[in-house]
C-alpha cells in the first residue's frame, strides 16, 4: 500500500482501496502506523466543495522523511545522487574510476557517498539507504555480480562489501532492471501496466514492466535482448559468448566494424561521424547495428507483449543513425497485433541512472 501512496501521492483512501483491494476501513488502519512514522501525512477528511456524501481524503507522501543514495558504477566512472522518496536529485557528485577491479570501484563509491553526505549537511541523517547499479548478471537478494563482462567481474560479492564498508543497509541492482523501477514509479512508466526499456550504449540493456511489475527473474535475469542468440556466430561477444545482439550493436562493436572496414583505429565518435558524412562502412555498421536491434526488440514484444518500448541510453544521442532500420526491422519481425507496440525515445543523463539506483533502493525499504 505505501507504494500507492508513494507513486500516486496525493492520492485519497477510497482510490487507494480501489488500487490495492483493501477495504476503507484497512486502508485507514494501515495509513496510521506510516503517518505516526513521519512517511505519510493524511489530513482530516473533508467533503469535496463543501458537498454530502463520500469525504475526499487525500493522503500524501513526505517527501523528506527519508533520503536515499543512488550509485550508478559506469565502466570509468561512478555517478552518484542524493533524493528525497520521490526520487528529487538534492545533491549530486561523480567520481573517475581509473580501475575496473571491485575494490577500485568500492573506493570511488565510498568517496561519492562521503562528499554526498557532506553536502546533505544535517540531511544526512535521513539517509535509510544506499543504491548501487552495476550492468551485468546481478543477484539482487545476496548482492552478488554473478557476471559483468564490461567491469571484468565474476562472482563479486560487491553489495556485501560495501554495505560492511559503508555500514548502511545496500541495494544492489542491474542498471537497467533499477532504471526501469525508476520509470516504473516515477518516470514514463507511471501507472501503465506493461512497457520495456531498451538501452544502446556499451551494452545493448532491457528492462520489463508486466502486469504493474518490474520483471526480475527467478534468478535475477530478464530481459537480456542484448545476449539474444541473432547475430553471426563468428562475432563473438564480451561476454565470451558468439552471436550476441551486444557482439555487433554495442558502441564498442560497431566502431571495431568500422576499424576493421577502413583498416584503421576508430572510435565510436568517429563512427558517428563517418556515418553522418555518408561513408558506407560506418553506413553499413549502424545498419547491421539497427536492423538487429529491431528484430530483438520484435522478439522481446512478441514474447512479453509490452505497450510501449523505452529506447534509452547513450546511442539515444545518435538515434536518427538506427531509426529506419530499426523500425524496418521491428514491423517485419512483430507477429500480429504485438506490431502496434509503440517505441519512443527517452534520453537518459547517468543522473537519471544513479536516481534509478536509488528507486531500486526505495523499492527494497518498502518490501
Amino acid at each position: 500500500m505505501f507504494a500507492t501512496i508513494l507513486t500516486r501521492s496525493p492520492i485519497s483512501r477510497i482510490d487507494i482501496a480501489r488500487q490495492t483491494g483493501l477495504s476503507q476501513a484497512a486502508v485507514t488502519k494501515a495509513v496510521s502506523p506510516l503517518v505516526a512514522a513521519g512517511l505519510v501525512d493524511a489530513p482530516p477528511a473533508t467533503h469535496r466543495d463543501g458537498n454530502p456524501g463520500r469525504p475526499a481524503a487525500p493522503v500524501s507522501i513526505v517527501p523528506d522523511a527519508m533520503v536515499l543514495l543512488g550509485i550508478k558504477v559506469n565502466v570509468d566512472e561512478v555517478i552518484g545522487v542524493a533524493t528525497d522518496l520521490a526520487t528529487t536529485v538534492l545533491a549530486a557528485e561523480n567520481q573517475p574510476l581509473a580501475a575496473h577491479d571491485p575494490v577500485s570501484a568500492a573506493d570511488a563509491i565510498i568517496e561519492v557517498v562521503r562528499r554526498l553526505e557532506e553536502r546533505l549537511g544535517d540531511k544526512r541523517d535521513a539517509i535509510a539507504g544506499v543504491g548501487v547499479s552495476v550492468s551485468g548478471d546481478v543477484d539482487t537478494s545476496t548482492g552478488v555480480v554473478r557476471e559483468s563482462a564490461i567491469m571484468g567481474w565474476a562472482d563479486e560479492d560487491f553489495g556485501g562489501q560495501l554495505q560492511e564498508r559503508l555500514g548502511r543497509p545496500v541495494t544492489l541492482e542491474n542498471d537497467v532492471h533499477a532504471l526501469t523501477v525508476g520509470e516504473h514509479w516515477f518516470g514514463i512508466g507511471l501507472g501503465m501496466e506493461s512497457f520495456a526499456i531498451v538501452t544502446i550504449g556499451r551494452g545493448i540493456g532491457s528492462g520489463l514492466h508486466l502486469n504493474g511489475q518490474v520483471v526480475s527473474g527467478a534468478f535475477g535475469v530478464s530481459g537480456e535482448i542484448g545476449h539474444l542468440p541473432l547475430a553471426d556466430p563468428s562475432r563473438i561477444c564480451s561476454c565470451g559468448r558468439r552471436g550476441c545482439v551486444e557482439a555487433v550493436a554495442s558502441t564498442a562493436a560497431i566502431a571495431a566494424t568500422v576499424s576493421a572496414a577502413l583498416g584503421r583505429d576508430v572510435d565510436i565518435e568517429e563512427a558517428v561521424h563517418l556515418a553522418h558524412a555518408g561513408d558506407p562502412a560506418a553506413e553499413a555498421a549502424f545498419r547491421e547495428a539497427a536492423g538487429l536491434i529491431g528484430t530483438a526488440i520484435a522478439t522481446l514484444v512478441n514474447l512479453a507483449g509490452p505497450e510501449l518500448v523505452i529506447i534509452g541510453g547513450e546511442g539515444v544521442s545518435n538515434f536518427d543513425l538506427f531509426e529506419t532500420n530499426l523500425r524496418d526491422a521491428f514491423e517485419a519481425h512483430a507477429f500480429g497485433a504485438a506490431a502496434r507496440c509503440r517505441i519512443v525515445t527517452r534520453p537518459h543523463t547517468f543522473q537519471d541512472w544513479a536516481r534509478g539506483a536509488a528507486a531500486a533502493a526505495i523499492q527494497s525499504l518498502v518490501r
